[in-house]
C-alpha cells in the first residue's frame, strides 16, 4: 500500500490517500479529506471541499479514476444535508427517501451522517475510488461491474415511522427486496453494513433485536453467518429517523471466495452477548484481497469491555484486537487502506489523534464524534485492507 498526503494550501484541504496498484490489474484508492476550519460557515467549508475533491480526480495519482463511494462526515445532519444532496419529491417512488448523487467523477453511492470531525471543521469525506470499473447509478443503488463481478453500494437509507426495532425490520425488508430486483439477497451477497443509530444508548438495543429477528428468519444464524458490520451512534438528517443503513454487496464472486475472521484468542463470538454481526471477512479474488473489519473496541474474547475509563489503554487494547483480525486474513496494518475511529468523548480528541498520527502516519484516517454502543467503549475503529495476492481459482478484481 502506497500513502501519500497531498495539501492544497490555496484551498484550505488536505488529502489522505491510499493507493492499491499491482501489474495488469485495477488500481484502487481511498481518500480521506479534511477541510481547515477558517472560521467560516458550512456552506464555504463544503465548496472547498468540492474543490478539492476536483483537484483530487485532476492529480497524476488519481487521474481517470472514478468515485464510486463517498461518506460525509456532518456536525449537523439535519442543516447540512441540503447542501449536498437535494431533497426527495414526496412523490418519489423508491422505497428510500434519497436521490442519487452525480458526483464529481460521474455517479457514485453517497452517504452522510451526523459524526462531527473531531478536527474542528464541520465536514469530512472519505471517497473510495477505482480505475477501470464500469459504475452506474440505478435510481440511489450504485453498479461497478468489471471481470463479471458486480459491486452493489446502496447508503443513506432511512425510514421516518416507527421505533428503531420497526425503522431496522423495514430497511432490511427493503433492502432485500432492492438485491432480490438485482439477482443477489443479503445472506448470500452482502458484505458490509453500517448501522447509524440516533441517541445510541436508548436507541440501539431495539435495532439488535430487530436485525437478529430479521436474521434468523433470513437463515442468517451462529450456525451460518452473519455480516460485517459497524452499529454506532450516529443522526440522520431527518429527525425522526432513528436507524440509517449503509450497504456493500457484491454478485458474481463463489462462496469459497468469503472467509470470516474470528480472532478467537483476543474475541469472542459476538452472539455470545446478543448481537449478530462477524468480526470481520476476507474476499478473495484472483489477484488481491479485501478485508474487511467491523466496528471493533476494547473487548477480550469473554466479552467484557477492557480498561474501563482509561482512553489510552482502549486504544492500545482496539489496535491489538484488529491486528488479530488482520493476521487471521495473512494481512497486517501495512495494509490498511482507510481507517474511521469514534469517540465518545470529544475530550479524548487530543490524546487518540496523537496516538493515531504516531503509530499510522500515513494512512487516511478521520476521527469523530461518535458514541459505541457500550457506554464504558470509549473508542471503536473499522478499517479494509487491499493485500496482493495470486489465486488462480479466482477472478482477478
Amino acid at each position: 500500500m502506497d500513502y501519500t498526503l497531498i495539501p492544497y494550501p490555496q484551498i484550505g484541504v488536505s488529502v489522505e490517500l491510499s493507493t492499491f496498484h499491482i501489474k495488469d490489474g485495477l488500481t484502487e484508492h481511498h481518500a480521506i479529506l479534511h477541510v481547515e476550519p477558517r472560521g467560516e460557515l458550512f456552506a464555504q467549508q463544503f465548496a472547498r471541499l468540492q474543490q478539492a475533491e476536483e483537484a483530487l480526480l485532476q492529480d497524476a495519482a488519481c487521474d481517470g479514476a472514478q468515485v464510486v463511494f463517498k461518506r460525509y462526515f456532518l456536525s449537523d445532519a439535519t442543516n447540512q444535508a441540503s447542501a449536498l444532496i437535494p431533497q426527495p419529491s414526496s412523490l418519489s417512488p423508491h422505497p428510500f427517501p434519497t436521490l442519487p448523487f452525480r458526483g464529481l467523477g460521474g455517479s457514485s453511492a453517497v452517504s452522510y451522517i451526523q459524526q462531527p470531525p473531531l478536527d474542528g471543521s464541520k465536514v469530512a469525506v472519505w471517497l473510495y475510488l477505482v480505475h477501470g470499473m464500469d459504475v452506474e447509478n440505478h435510481d440511489g443503488l450504485v453498479i461497478a461491474r468489471h471481470n463479471g463481478y458486480e459491486h452493489l453500494w446502496k447508503m443513506g437509507m432511512c425510514v421516518p415511522e416507527g421505533d428503531s426495532a420497526q425503522q431496522t425490520t423495514t430497511l432490511l425488508q427493503q433492502y432485500e427486496d432492492l438485491l432480490q430486483r438485482h439477482g443477489a439477497t443479503l445472506a448470500d451477497n452482502c458484505i458490509r453494513t453500517w448501522f447509524y443509530v440516533r441517541d445510541v444508548d436508548t436507541q440501539y438495543a431495539g435495532m439488535v433485536r430487530a436485525r437478529r429477528e430479521n436474521f434468523a428468519a433470513k437463515g442468517l444464524t451462529k450456525n451460518t453467518h452473519f455480516i460485517v458490520s459497524t452499529g454506532i451512534g450516529g443522526s440522520p438528517a431527518d429527525t425522526k429517523a432513528l436507524v440509517q443503513l449503509g450497504t456493500y454487496a457484491l454478485v458474481g464472486f463463489a462462496p469459497e471466495q468469503q472467509r470470516y475472521l474470528y480472532a478467537k484468542t483476543h474475541l469472542n463470538p459476538t452472539y455470545e452477548y446478543g448481537v449478530t454481526f462477524e468480526r470481520g471477512t476476507t474476499i478473495s479474488y484472483g489477484d488481491r484481497s479485501h478485508v474487511f473489519i467491523s466496528g471493533t473496541a476494547s473487548i477480550n474474547n469473554k466479552g467484557e469491555v477492557v480498561h474501563v475509563g482509561d482512553i489510552v489503554k482502549q486504544t492500545h487494547r482496539m489496535w491489538e484486537n484488529v491486528e488479530a483480525l488482520l493476521k487471521e486474513a495473512d494481512a497486517s496494518f501495512d495494509d490498511v487502506a482507510q481507517i474511521i475511529v469514534y469517540l465518545r468523548d470529544i475530550g479524548d480528541y487530543a490524546v487518540v489523534k496523537q496516538l493515531f498520527d504516531a503509530r499510522f502516519p500515513g494512512i487516511p484516517c478521520v476521527i469523530t464524534l461518535a458514541p459505541v454502543c457500550r457506554p464504558t467503549w470509549l473508542i471503536e475503529m473499522e478499517c479494509i485492507a487491499i493485500k496482493a495476492v495470486r489465486n488462480p481459482l479466482f477472478k482477478a478484481f
